[in-house]
């Protein structure tokens, strides 16, 4: 099942939640929709179901204007955060719950049922579990009986609104293996909302990252995560340095009076000292102690040596050491918040850094972003 997003818009109020959205989403694909709280991922979600109005624009199936269509008639699944299950049925009526209420003529015997249940738990692996009750369940495992339950009436579309949201760090790992594996297998057109990102470039086949009710990109995981089309991408996905500066001519020259670092950036070669942004994520920083004292001198160029930083904290997680540092002079950095920097637990022992003491930060690799061709503000 194809779905066509054509220029939907949606007001509660005076809030804007969708403005002129448009998207169009394969067949058998499996698309994130991705961003922070009240950026309308949720809404469209609620839009493609059928459970919420656009008040302007289209939603078609298959080429087919579903959009006064009434959700019962969409043919879609859909599994919430909380997995809405019956308390007071089994998880095998739980599951059946969907099949039993189709109109007489449409409602498959009980044979049927019994079989099509057991399918479907053994293909969410809790088949031993059917004459559990939910309360007798972990998170995880009511949630694989709720998708269960929104495959059970074989929906044309799988829609997903945060469906790990409330589940703990471990077992969201590992439910979000298992439906990336479940999605291999069924081919289902499915849509998941979620603000996590690394949940979203582990799932998807395509992310769409949302922003103030627009998209602001749509690409495969590698190609959003390498690629960002703008600042609220590039700091949305993952921990961010931002420093700020002046473009000129293919180079970014970071901090106060052009005396900072320089960073290449070609693709902005006609700047003319055009204020300018650079994003580097911290495991793009090399990390080196002053080679000799003139790196402390005020005669010396931060730009031949990098970025002056005492280091304020370390925390070392298994195989990295991340790294929290304030640049000695803010002005020459062209940032005055702690600068992150992630190198190897490996290198952090064999340098013997301790906290406090001053250390040389270089980036490695930069995007530059240049503020007359920033589209959003909202970095």
């Amino acid at each position: 099942m194809s779905i066509s997003i054509r220029n939907v818009s949606k007001e509660f109020g005076t809030f804007k939640a969708l403005c002129d959205v448009s998207l169009d989403i394969e067949s058998g694909e499996l698309v994130t929709l991705l961003g922070p709280s009240g950026c309308g991922k949720t809404t469209l979600l609620r839009i493609i179901a059928g459970l919420e109005n656009a008040d302007r624009g289209n939603i078609l199936f298959n080429g087919e204007d579903t959009t006064n269509l009434h959700v019962g008639g969409r043919h879609v699944g859909f599994v919430f955060q909380h997995y809405a299950l019956f308390r007071h049925m089994s998880v095998f009526d739980n599951v059946a719950f969907g099949l039993r209420m189709k109109p007489r003529a449409l409602r498959p015997s009980e044979a049927v049922i019994t079989q099509k249940v057991r399918d479907l738990l053994s293909l969410v692996q809790l088949d031993c579990l059917s004459n559990h009750y939910p309360a007798q369940l972990s998170g995880g495992q009511r949630q694989r009986i709720a998708l269960a339950r929104a495959l059970a009436v074989e929906p044309k579309v799988l829609l997903l609104d945060e469906p790990f949201g409330a589940l703990d760090a471990k077992v969201r790992k590992e439910l979000r293996r298992w439906l990336r594996r479940l999605h291999d297998d069924l081919h289902v057109t499915s849509i998941f909302v979620t603000h996590d990102q690394e949940e979203a470039l582990e799932v998807a086949d395509r992310v769409v990252l949302m922003n103030n009710g627009k998209i602001e990109q749509s690409g495969s995981p590698e190609q959003v995560w390498d690629h960002p089309a703008s600042p609220f991408v590039y700091g949305f996905l993952g921990d961010v340095n931002l420093f700020r500066g002046r473009a000129h001519e293919g180079q970014m020259h970071i901090g106060k009076d052009n005396h900072g670092l320089r960073l290449a950036s070609p693709e902005h070669s006609h700047a003319q000292d055009a204020k300018a942004f650079a994003y580097v994520r911290p495991h793009d920083m090399d990390v080196h102690r002053p080679v000799t004292s003139e790196d402390f001198s005020q005669d010396s160029s931060p730009s031949q040596h990098g970025i002056l930083a005492k280091l304020v904290r370390a925390i070392l997680v298994g195989p990295l050491a991340r790294l929290d540092l304030v640049p000695l002079d803010a002005s020459d950095a062209g940032s005055d918040d702690i600068i992150e920097a992630q190198i190897s637990a490996q290198q952090y022992h064999d340098m013997n850094i301790k906290e406090g003491e001053t250390l040389v930060l270089t980036p490695r690799k930069a995007r530059v972003f240049v503020e007359s061709a920033i589209p959003h503000a909202s970095a």
